[in-house]
């Protein structure tokens, strides 16, 4: 994105709500909620995203753009754009002047931990000005924050979904101290919608998996989240051949052992590897090439994986295992289950659906195999897109009904709850002045509303400040919030 002054990222109204505010309001209240969930099997979604976007844009943009700009420059480009687009009598400007001169964000934000899985109606975070002059600017960055939010939550959310499944089945079919990090991996860089979502879903995924294909995922984590890839597991990538490999070597040697062979004995002799087969005849490569290739395989230190791209995915998967179990043969877990030699895998990186990576873990399972026979890959439908009960549901805001409402303002000092309650509005009432989030007996998150903000800042309560007046109050590192989303069993 151009450096595009952040007083212009709001919808056109934003600019001229301040004038319309209460006289002599001096701090507003707002708080981003999840209202319901438009899909079935989720109840809950995972708080993740709102520390990358604060030193993103509310510490480094802000300064960049805004703040360390000069003050001519600044006001002259806001200006311009409103004139010409909203009318200069539509509008103030000495609002945006006084936000320059004072030099900061004037604002706090509570949250709760990133990592939680929060229920719906449950407030993740919320917003408010320190300054009695700037009651108007947390509902101004609301379109800002709510464009960058929902989707992070939403991929880790997914990732936490792909875990649990494999939990269930790792604990079924696999040996104990199998690490499931790896069980899948994540290639969904080029369907996303832009660069920037694809490494914030990236992120997100990498909550519950070490494995993904966008590289940039890692130093977005390292910048926002405290985290180093040299000193522990942030996330891997992984060597793996593409159609243009295969079919480029194809039209020289004439045939694919060739170069499957030059990868076992020269390119990856001590690598982990995996190969797409299925350019032009996958079960041929598997039922006649591979035995040919035994003793390189066998010879090979590391694991090759045997890539299908085409076709049904969980009968291309689980028919892969099965035919390698016959040629290489391998060993039976404390479980009692079937591993497949050490030599070989099997992996399949399209179209793994939530439905398709359970229903291949159970056929394994039903077969006698573990689970950890098979890679699997997520690609970017499952980011952006759920079907459920035969029907497509598209990943949007609308997914929970994420917003940034207002409910609590401060007239002359004075509290005053506010919220909104439409008569046919079902889901869209608000809570009601500022909240207290806790705990129940379940450990689950539940709130209550009607408090002052005096009041909810004092008590215990789960929502806590962590960045004020343009500065990080309190961070997170990548490990914490996966242990949070996952009880410590990352």
């Amino acid at each position: 994105m151009s450096k595009i002054n952040p007083m212009l990222l709001i919808d056109f109204y934003k600019a001229v709500h301040a004038e319309m505010l209460p006289k002599d309001i001096t701090k507003s209240v707002s708080y981003f909620t999840p209202r319901m969930s438009r899909v079935k099997m989720w109840d809950k979604v995972v708080m993740f995203g709102l520390q990358g976007f604060i030193k993103t844009y509310l510490i480094d943009y802000f300064n960049e753009t805004f703040f360390e700009r000069p003050f001519d420059e600044v006001i002259g480009e806001y200006k311009r754009i409103m004139d010409a687009a909203l009318g200069e009598n539509a509008y103030k400007i000495d609002k945006i002047e006084k936000l320059h001169k004072l030099g900061y964000l004037p604002i706090e934000i509570i949250s709760l931990p990133e990592g939680a899985r929060v229920p719906m109606h449950v407030p993740m975070f919320g917003i408010t000005n320190t300054h009695d002059d700037f009651a108007w600017l947390p509902q101004s960055l609301e379109s800002l924050i709510s464009a960058e939010s929902w989707h992070p939550m939403l991929a880790a959310t997914v990732g936490a979904t792909y875990r649990d499944i494999v939990n269930k089945y790792y604990d079924l079919t696999c040996d104990d101290d199998l690490p499931r990090a790896k069980a899948l991996g994540a290639f969904d860089f080029r369907g996303e919608e832009c660069t920037e979502s694809a490494i914030k879903a990236g992120a997100g995924w990498c909550l519950s998996f070490l494995n993904t294909a966008t590289v940039p995922t890692i130093p977005y984590l390292e910048a926002n989240y405290n985290c180093d890839c040299t000193k522990e597991p942030v996330a891997y990538g992984s060597p793996s051949t593409e159609h243009s490999v295969m079919c480029s070597n194809y039209a020289i040697d004439g045939d694919e052992i060739t170069l499957l062979r030059r990868l076992l004995t020269e390119i990856y002799p001590n690598t982990s590897f995996s190969a797409v087969l299925d350019s032009y005849d996958y079960w041929n490569i598997i039922e006649n090439v591979l035995p040919q290739l035994k003793p390189e395989i066998m010879a090979h230190n590391g694991c090759m994986l045997m890539r299908g791209d085409s076709g049904d995915c969980v009968e291309v998967v689980t028919k892969t295992v099965f035919k390698l179990w016959d040629e290489f043969g391998g060993t039976i877990n404390s479980k009692g289950y079937k591993v497949l030699d050490p030599h070989v895998k099997a992996i399949y990186g399209d179209s793994i659906t939530i439905q398709r990576c359970e229903e291949i873990y159970k056929i394994l399972m039903e077969a006698g195999f573990a689970c950890s026979n098979v890679a699997l890959g997520v690609g970017s439908f499952s980011m952006q897109c759920v079907e459920e009960e035969g029907m497509l549901k598209p990943f949007t805001r609308d997914t929970f009904s994420s917003c940034i409402k207002a409910t609590y303002c401060e007239i002359a000092h004075k509290p005053y709850p506010i919220f909104k309650n439409p008569k046919d509005g079902g889901f869209k009432k608000s809570q009601k002045g500022c909240c207290i989030v806790t705990k129940n007996d379940e450990g689950e998150y539940i709130f209550t509303d009607g408090h002052t903000w005096d009041d909810a800042s004092t008590a215990e309560n789960q929502l806590v400040t962590i960045y004020k007046d343009g500065k990080m109050v309190r961070e997170q590192n990548l490990a914490e919030i996966r242990n949070i989303l996952h009880n410590g069993r990352f």
